[in-house]
Order: structure tokens, then C-alpha cells, then sequence
């Protein structure tokens, strides 16, 4: 397969390759490049949400609904709040 590199830097990936790899418009790809040359082109890989785990500190407590409710309407107050103040 062949393509042509613009005046912009930018090239098209042939409909063969997009397709055998299941790519769409949108997706990313990570750009390699070898001692030798060689220009490598791969899917970034994802991490599992699993990953998350231990991101954050563990609270002192579990909270309740109703506490996380108040927390919530008293945050979105204050937010309104200064939003009217600022127009």
C-alpha cells in the first residue's frame, strides 16, 4: 500500500489498512519511529477502569444519601449563586 504526504504533513491511510484495523475517523493512533526508519503505527492502549482503584483516599466515613443529596444542593447553590451575582 502506498500514500502521498501533503504540503500540511498529512497523509491518507488506505481504506484496506483503516478497515482490517477497524479504525474510524476519530480514532488515534501513536506514531513511532525506529533507528532504522520504520514508521510504526499503533492504537493507544486503555486502561482498565480497575486502574482507578486506589486513585483517591479512602473517606473517613461512607456518607449517606441523604448527606451526599445535601452536599449536592448546597454545592449547585453556591454555584447558581455566583453565576447570578456575575451577570
Amino acid at each position: 500500500m502506498h500514500t502521498t504526504l501533503t504540503s500540511k504533513g498529512q497523509m491518507t491511510l488506505p481504506l484496506a489498512a483503516r478497515t482490517q484495523l477497524g479504525l474510524h475517523a476519530g480514532d488515534q493512533l501513536l506514531v513511532s519511529v525506529l533507528d532504522d526508519d520504520t514508521i510504526v503505527l499503533r492504537r493507544p492502549q486503555r486502561a482498565p477502569v480497575s486502574a482507578l482503584r486506589g486513585l483517591l483516599p479512602q473517606p473517613a466515613r461512607a456518607l449517606s444519601v441523604q448527606e451526599m443529596d445535601a452536599g449536592i444542593a448546597s454545592h449547585l447553590a453556591r454555584k447558581h449563586r455566583s453565576t447570578a451575582k456575575s451577570k
